[in-house]
């Protein structure tokens, strides 16, 4: 697969659309300094927060619908740092103008939506990557491919706790709306699917209920026989909050390890894309996994809600 300029050298042309906390602190920072990409430009709804972030990354900064057409014209892919919804009609709109996408998670919170983004990226020929930290932070991307190698898994725990609502929390990410309406089953589910699907296999029954706050509670069967159960939210008290993913087999136990930051696995994410480009071979973290996270998480939501 070529890059949407043809086959020109390196560095990759990436662009940015978002400006807002994960914006400024993971994405403009791991593109200006990865040595295969040139940070081509950056686009805000807001012309000085996207002159602000530019500026602070030696790039240019566009704005309004005139914008993201200019910054697609100067980029061959462009990265994402907006809510789902914002970024799903965004991405048709990247990959029918040929360029490929580094889209973050979920790609929407609807299935349609998450549906006309895979469908673009397919019938465009373009590569995609959905970021999912752990498929692409370098420890825990590699645990996860020693347990999908490993046959007897009998059952697995994840449980991702945040504290972002909790009283006295002071995160700049507590003023996304998205995040506040849709809790932690939409945040960080994502995350916990991203690692169990590829050890377990598809999920083929899906039970849901809903705890405290915005904490949701899954139970999973697997293609594989395994099952697993998943606790999710954002509401936790500090000194309850936490991330642990456990699976248990016929070989014992394994838990997952720590990573090294959100920004070192957005480059892990962005090096997976260079590779897809160049190789024409889909990631397994793709837009049609993306999509699926969607269907899954959607499933979830109603019978919560239920």
């Amino acid at each position: 697969m070529d890059s949407a300029a043809g086959t020109t050298a390196a560095p990759l042309r990436i662009g940015l659309l978002g400006t807002g906390p994960w914006a400024r602190n993971t994405q403009a920072p791991a593109l200006a300094a990865h040595p295969g990409v040139e940070l081509s430009g950056v686009w805000g709804r807001r012309a000085e927060a996207a002159d602000a972030l530019a500026t602070a990354h030696g790039t240019r900064a566009y704005t309004g619908e005139e914008g993201i057409d200019a910054l697609l014209e100067a980029s061959d892919a462009v990265a994402f740092a907006l809510p789902p919804d914002v970024q799903a009609p965004l991405a048709v709109r990247a990959a029918r103008a040929g360029r490929h996408i580094l889209m973050d998670k979920p790609v929407a919170t609807t299935v349609e939506g998450a549906r006309a983004v895979a469908d673009a990226v397919a019938e465009a020929g373009v590569a995609s990557i959905v970021f999912c930290t752990l498929r692409f932070a370098p420890e825990t991307a590699a645990w996860i491919a020693e347990q999908a190698a490993v046959d007897g898994w009998f059952t697995a725990r994840a449980q991702w706790l945040g504290s972002l609502y909790a009283e006295g929390s002071t995160s700049e990410y507590a003023d996304s709306p998205w995040r506040r309406e849709k809790g932690g089953l939409w945040d960080v589910g994502p995350h916990a699917l991203s690692v169990l699907i590829p050890v377990l296999g598809d999920v083929e029954h899906l039970t849901a209920a809903p705890g405290p706050a915005d904490t949701t509670h899954l139970i999973l069967r697997h293609s594989s026989g395994a099952s697993s159960t998943v606790t999710l939210g954002l509401s936790a008290p500090p000194g309850a909050s936490g991330v642990e993913i456990e699976f248990r087999g016929e070989h014992g136990t394994a838990s997952a390890p720590g990573w090294d930051g959100a920004e070192t696995a957005f480059r892990g994410a962005v090096d997976a894309l260079a590779e897809t480009v160049r190789t024409g071979v889909p990631h397994a973290c793709d837009a049609r996994f993306g999509r699926h996270l969607t269907e899954l998480l959607v499933a979830a939501e109603t019978q919560a809600r239920a």
